[in-house]
Protein backbone atom coordinates (compact mmCIF):
# COMPACT_ATOMS: atom_id res chain seq x y z
CA UNK A 1 0.00 0.00 0.00
CA UNK A 2 1.07 3.76 -0.89
CA UNK A 3 0.06 6.53 1.02
CA UNK A 4 0.81 10.10 -0.48
CA UNK A 5 -0.23 13.50 1.68
CA UNK A 6 -1.10 16.83 0.87
CA UNK A 7 -2.02 19.47 3.76
CA UNK A 8 -3.87 22.99 3.68
CA UNK A 9 -3.88 25.78 5.97
CA UNK A 10 -6.46 28.14 5.81
CA UNK A 11 -7.06 31.85 7.63
CA UNK A 12 -9.89 33.76 7.38
CA UNK A 13 -13.80 33.39 6.43
CA UNK A 14 -14.78 31.72 3.47
CA UNK A 15 -15.12 33.70 0.43
CA UNK A 16 -12.30 36.65 1.52
CA UNK A 17 -10.02 34.38 3.86
CA UNK A 18 -7.11 32.46 2.02
CA UNK A 19 -5.43 29.13 1.75
CA UNK A 20 -1.97 27.35 1.39
CA UNK A 21 -1.60 23.46 0.15
CA UNK A 22 1.29 22.14 0.45
CA UNK A 23 2.65 18.39 -0.56
CA UNK A 24 4.90 16.10 1.06
CA UNK A 25 7.26 15.68 -1.62
CA UNK A 26 7.30 19.72 -1.70
CA UNK A 27 6.00 20.28 -5.28
CA UNK A 28 3.68 22.53 -3.80
CA UNK A 29 4.93 24.73 -0.49
CA UNK A 30 2.86 26.39 0.85
CA UNK A 31 1.18 27.16 -2.41
CA UNK A 32 -1.70 29.79 -2.32
CA UNK A 33 -5.49 29.24 -2.94
CA UNK A 34 -8.84 30.94 -2.71
CA UNK A 35 -12.00 31.32 -3.49
CA UNK A 36 -11.02 34.53 -6.28
CA UNK A 37 -9.03 31.91 -7.72
CA UNK A 38 -11.62 29.30 -8.12
CA UNK A 39 -14.65 32.15 -9.39
CA UNK A 40 -12.66 35.36 -10.19
CA UNK A 41 -9.50 35.90 -11.52
CA UNK A 42 -6.88 35.61 -9.21
CA UNK A 43 -4.31 34.12 -11.37
CA UNK A 44 -1.73 33.71 -8.50
CA UNK A 45 -3.16 31.24 -6.83
CA UNK A 46 -4.61 27.42 -7.56
CA UNK A 47 -7.85 26.07 -6.72
CA UNK A 48 -9.32 22.67 -6.24
CA UNK A 49 -10.46 22.11 -9.93
CA UNK A 50 -6.71 23.01 -11.07
CA UNK A 51 -5.01 20.34 -9.04
CA UNK A 52 -7.51 17.60 -9.38
CA UNK A 53 -6.77 18.33 -13.65
CA UNK A 54 -3.85 18.32 -13.01
CA UNK A 55 -3.58 14.99 -10.73
CA UNK A 56 -6.29 13.37 -13.35
CA UNK A 57 -3.65 14.61 -16.60
CA UNK A 58 -1.08 13.06 -14.78
CA UNK A 59 -2.21 9.71 -13.74
CA UNK A 60 -3.58 9.12 -17.21
CA UNK A 61 -0.53 9.75 -18.63
CA UNK A 62 1.35 7.77 -17.13
CA UNK A 63 -0.96 4.55 -17.01
CA UNK A 64 -0.81 5.03 -20.73
CA UNK A 65 3.04 5.64 -20.74
CA UNK A 66 3.49 1.78 -18.43
CA UNK A 67 0.54 -0.08 -20.05
CA UNK A 68 2.46 0.98 -23.66
CA UNK A 69 5.21 -0.77 -22.09
CA UNK A 70 3.78 -3.75 -21.09
CA UNK A 71 2.49 -4.01 -24.62
CA UNK A 72 6.12 -3.58 -25.65
CA UNK A 73 5.74 -0.35 -27.17
CA UNK A 74 8.06 2.59 -26.22
CA UNK A 75 6.23 6.07 -25.89
CA UNK A 76 8.71 8.34 -27.17
CA UNK A 77 6.23 11.83 -25.99
CA UNK A 78 3.11 12.41 -24.36
CA UNK A 79 1.29 15.79 -23.43
CA UNK A 80 -2.21 16.20 -22.02
CA UNK A 81 -4.27 18.30 -20.92
CA UNK A 82 -7.10 18.40 -18.33
CA UNK A 83 -10.47 20.78 -18.48
CA UNK A 84 -12.37 20.27 -15.36
CA UNK A 85 -15.84 21.61 -15.42
CA UNK A 86 -17.78 22.94 -12.00
CA UNK A 87 -20.99 23.35 -12.82
CA UNK A 88 -24.02 25.26 -10.75
CA UNK A 89 -25.78 22.50 -8.75
CA UNK A 90 -28.55 23.86 -6.83
CA UNK A 91 -27.17 26.37 -4.46
CA UNK A 92 -23.64 24.62 -4.81
CA UNK A 93 -21.59 23.43 -6.99
CA UNK A 94 -20.38 20.49 -8.74
CA UNK A 95 -17.65 18.88 -10.86
CA UNK A 96 -19.99 17.49 -13.92
CA UNK A 97 -17.35 16.84 -16.96
CA UNK A 98 -13.60 16.21 -17.08
CA UNK A 99 -12.16 16.51 -20.51
CA UNK A 100 -8.65 14.98 -21.16
CA UNK A 101 -7.13 15.78 -24.27
CA UNK A 102 -4.08 13.86 -25.31
CA UNK A 103 -1.59 14.16 -27.79
CA UNK A 104 1.44 11.78 -28.27
CA UNK A 105 4.11 10.02 -30.32
CA UNK A 106 4.29 6.52 -29.93
CA UNK A 107 6.55 4.70 -32.75
CA UNK A 108 5.32 2.10 -33.94
CA UNK A 109 1.73 1.97 -33.14
CA UNK A 110 -1.27 1.60 -35.10
CA UNK A 111 -3.91 4.23 -35.08
CA UNK A 112 -6.61 1.26 -33.06
CA UNK A 113 -3.69 -0.21 -30.85
CA UNK A 114 -3.55 3.05 -29.78
CA UNK A 115 -7.07 4.52 -29.35
CA UNK A 116 -7.53 0.72 -27.17
CA UNK A 117 -4.52 1.82 -25.06
CA UNK A 118 -5.61 5.36 -24.60
CA UNK A 119 -9.23 4.35 -23.32
CA UNK A 120 -7.49 1.78 -21.29
CA UNK A 121 -5.49 4.25 -19.63
CA UNK A 122 -8.75 6.47 -18.93
CA UNK A 123 -10.91 3.93 -17.86
CA UNK A 124 -8.13 2.03 -15.22
CA UNK A 125 -6.24 4.93 -14.31
CA UNK A 126 -6.49 5.14 -10.37
CA UNK A 127 -7.58 8.75 -10.42
CA UNK A 128 -9.74 8.12 -13.06
CA UNK A 129 -11.33 5.58 -11.58
CA UNK A 130 -11.60 7.73 -7.77
CA UNK A 131 -13.55 9.92 -10.26
CA UNK A 132 -16.18 7.79 -11.12
CA UNK A 133 -18.87 10.39 -9.86
CA UNK A 134 -17.99 12.60 -12.55
CA UNK A 135 -20.93 12.10 -14.95
CA UNK A 136 -18.93 12.58 -18.21
CA UNK A 137 -15.04 12.24 -18.58
CA UNK A 138 -14.05 12.55 -22.58
CA UNK A 139 -10.57 11.33 -23.77
CA UNK A 140 -9.76 13.01 -27.24
CA UNK A 141 -6.47 11.28 -28.27
CA UNK A 142 -4.45 12.21 -31.54
CA UNK A 143 -1.68 9.80 -32.42
CA UNK A 144 1.40 12.33 -33.44
CA UNK A 145 3.19 11.59 -36.67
Amino acid sequence: MIEKKASVHWDGAGKTGKGKVSTETGALQGFDYGVNARFGDDRKGTNPEELLGAAHAACFTMFFAVSCEKAGIATKSIDTTAVVRLAKDGDGFKIDRIALTMEASVPGIDEARFKELAEGAKKNCPVSKSLAAVPEITLDAKLRA
